[in-house]
Order: structure tokens, then C-alpha cells, then sequence
């Protein structure tokens, strides 16, 4: 009996300090680590203006439509028709055989060409009429930028030149220099914009 208590006591106390290291301790060290070394990451990448106000996050896609902004990527993330909704990342999961994905893809590229004022033969980068794996891809190609420049220089009253400087400046490049192709990050090319030439 003593032997059995004793057996006990030991898985108890066994248990209690791995509780303790594995759910508090460990956890409180990673996270006093990234808070120094990684501050901004570790809280999500937001991007804050002077006042604090939070306008979302570098790493996740916003819906925009007016002509006056750069349109992010097609997304499929949410229920019920909605879109962008980052408590539910998602794609469509709809093959290349599918017929609703071959009838969407049409139409966001009669769309795209309708809003961009482009020829109805101008090649369309993929990443303006699909959408991505998550439905929160932040970024759009060079590409896809350069093509919709005209429409937000003109809504903006800005010169193409001006509008390609903001480009080029909120542009991230490939990871570790050479992992995909650079992009183009909608939200704070947007935000920039706004900064720059406000419009209502």
C-alpha cells in the first residue's frame, strides 16, 4: 500500500511540474522572447496610424471596390456569399474541371477588363480572377498593379508616375530574396494612397 502511495505521489507531482513548465513557464518564455525581438509579428502585423487607430494587418487581404483604390485579390473565404473573412480562411476547393470555377473565372475577367478600362484581348494576371488558397492573400502581382494604375491615378486626380512611385514603395520582395515573386501589398498601398491624394 505504501509502494502504491508512493508510486501515486510521484506521477502527481510528476504531472504538477510538467504543468507548470509546459503551461506556464515555456509559453510565458516564447512569448517575452517574440515581444522583444519580434514585437511587431508577434502581435499580428497590424498596421496603426499616428493616433492608433488599427486599419488591419499586413498579412491579411481587405475588400475594396471603389475605383479610387487598388482591389485586392477574389476571395472565397466566409459563408453565405461573404468574402475576406479571416475566422474563415478558406478557398472554393472547386477543381480545374469545374464548371463554376471556369463560369467565375469569365466573369472576374470580363469584370476586371470593364473597370480597368482595358481591350477585351489584354492578357489578365491570374491572381486578379482566382483566388487564393487562404482568401486572405494581402498582396496582388506587379502585374496586376500596373494594370489598374490608370483607373486610381485618374479617380485620385494623381499623375501614373506618382501612382507607380506608391507601388514600387509598398512592394515586398520575394521571401529570402528569391523564394516566389515580389508583391504588392493592397492594403497599405491603399492606405498610402489615402495619405497622399484623399479622396471622398
Amino acid at each position: 500500500m505504501n509502494r502504491l502511495f508512493s508510486e501515486f505521489r510521484a506521477a502527481l507531482m510528476s504531472t504538477l511540474v510538467f504543468a507548470v513548465v509546459c503551461c506556464g513557464v515555456y509559453p510565458l518564455v516564447v512569448f517575452g522572447i517574440s515581444q522583444v525581438l519580434f514585437h511587431d509579428k508577434a502581435n499580428g502585423s497590424l498596421i496603426v496610424d499616428k493616433d492608433g487607430t488599427i486599419h488591419g494587418s499586413h498579412l491579411i487581404g481587405q475588400q475594396f471596390t471603389l475605383d479610387k483604390y487598388f482591389i485586392t485579390r477574389p476571395s472565397d473565404a466566409g459563408a453565405n456569399g461573404m468574402a475576406y473573412d479571416p475566422t474563415a480562411s478558406a478557398g472554393s476547393n472547386l477543381g480545374p474541371t469545374s464548371q463554376k470555377l471556369h463560369d467565375t473565372i469569365m466573369q472576374n475577367i470580363a469584370a476586371y477588363r470593364t473597370q480597368n478600362g482595358l481591350d477585351t484581348n489584354t492578357p489578365v494576371p491570374a491572381d486578379a480572377v482566382t483566388a487564393s488558397a487562404s482568401g486572405l492573400d494581402p498582396h496582388i502581382s506587379l502585374r496586376n498593379a500596373e494594370l489598374q494604375t490608370l483607373r486610381v491615378a485618374k479617380a485620385r486626380g494623381l499623375s501614373v508616375d506618382k501612382v507607380s512611385e506608391l507601388i514600387r514603395e509598398n512592394t515586398d520582395p520575394a521571401s529570402l530574396g528569391f523564394l516566389g515573386e515580389p508583391g504588392v501589398n493592397v492594403l497599405s498601398l491603399n492606405l498610402a494612397l489615402d495619405a497622399q491624394a484623399p479622396v471622398k
